[in-house]
């Protein structure tokens, strides 16, 4: 009796992408900003373009919150304490 096995093979990017925890960035509605600050301050620090900040706008509007940048921690603990200081509600997860 033979057995044949598979092996499965990954990059080194897969593998790093596999044990780097995923952190998102959430922007929250909140009743102080105006659609106008977040969209200027999505296109200002995350480069969306202004559709897809819009889109974004509506989708903490209607839903409460969206994720808006994932990546390592330090590197969404960045653009949260950018979002913040201008103003912005916004946590990791």
């Amino acid at each position: 009796m033979t057995v044949e096995t598979e092996e499965e093979t990954y990059t080194l990017d897969e593998v790093l992408a596999a044990i780097t925890a995923a952190h998102r960035l959430i922007l929250w509605n909140d009743e102080t900003n105006t659609f106008e600050h977040v969209i200027n301050c999505l296109i200002k620090h995350l480069q969306y373009t202004a559709a897809q900040a819009e889109k974004i706008a509506w989708k903490v509007h209607t839903e409460g919150k969206c994720t808006v940048l994932e990546g390592t921690y330090s590197e969404v603990d960045v653009y949260r304490k950018i979002l913040k200081s201008e103003g912005l509600t916004v946590s990791i997860e």
